[in-house]
């Protein structure tokens, strides 16, 4: 019987973890999609990444799937990808996700506070 942690080794393995100075540069070069998995009024009491897309970790297979109506047009399988949420899990667990759908680029910056405490450009 699998556990939560075990999801969570398994996610880590395929969405790699970066740390935030690594994700300030990513935002910098203007390259990557940036995606808060957060709830949104989580994101209305923290802030997210300046830019980040807005999509709750339940919502994000419809949100990737090109063939469902509810794709959202920022995402391709060949972007590159970085996730956030609270503290890292949901967004290494969404990662999975996203790379089991055939994502080829996924990483996970871990929690906004760390995100935010390193400087990390901001918005409500």
């Amino acid at each position: 019987m699998k556990r939560a942690k075990d999801y969570l080794s398994e996610a880590e393995i395929v969405c790699p973890r970066i740390n935030p100075s690594q994700g300030i540069e990513r935002h910098q070069s203007g390259n990557s999609v940036f995606i808060d998995v957060r709830d949104s009024s989580e994101i209305m009491s923290t802030g997210t990444i300046k830019g980040a897309l807005r999509i709750p970790r339940g919502f994000i297979e419809f949100a990737a799937d090109d063939e469902t109506d509810f794709h959202h047009k920022m995402l391709n399988k060949q972007s590159d990808i970085v996730l956030v949420c609270g503290a890292g899990g949901m967004a290494a667990l969404s990662g999975k996700t996203l790379v089991d759908m055939g994502y080829e680029s996924v990483s996970n910056v871990g929690g906004i506070g760390e995100w935010i405490a390193a400087g990390g450009p901001t918005e409500s």
